[in-house]
């Protein structure tokens, strides 16, 4: 469940004309972890073939699907609204990977590992968003001392 080397490689989104979502770094990373949790779900029990099986691939899919749409969209607005979409459908994939290892459905390594690899794709997108002033940045306090 590593990265490959491609998908390791610096933060490419600024460099990235938009409507070529390829070339995020965060797209490839969602990418990645959509492949690698449609693996995982192929150990599922059949009965959640159509439950929560399904489910976490839908939401996965819905991350990279997201971030290609915005992308796609033209419109620095529209690429912000659906990288927070993305974020959204994300939280919900890293949700549905708690409930699957609480299941035992997953053991507690791949479940780390697809948790970890979601954390990253969050902060990606978080960084994202921040850069597009969609979050505010977090302002350190001057030190005061009371002398």
């Amino acid at each position: 469940m590593a990265w490959n080397g491609a998908a390791q490689r610096g933060l490419r989104t600024h460099n990235a004309r938009m409507g070529d979502y390829r070339k995020l770094l965060v797209w490839q990373r969602a990418y990645h972890l959509t492949l690698a949790v449609y693996r995982a779900t192929r150990r599922f029990p059949t009965s959640e073939r159509f439950g929560l099986s399904a489910q976490l691939q839908r939401a996965t899919v819905s991350v990279v699907a997201n971030i290609a749409e915005g992308a796609g969209r033209g419109s620095e607005k529209e690429l912000t609204r659906f990288l927070w979409i993305a974020r959204g459908s994300l939280t919900e994939t890293i949700a549905e990977l708690s409930i699957a290892r609480d299941l035992g459905y997953l053991n507690s390594e791949d479940a780390g590992a697809l948790i970890g690899m979601g954390n990253d794709v969050g902060r990606l997108l978080t960084g994202l968003l921040k850069a597009r002033g969609a979050i505010p940045q977090r302002r350190t306090a001057p030190l005061t001392t009371n002398d």
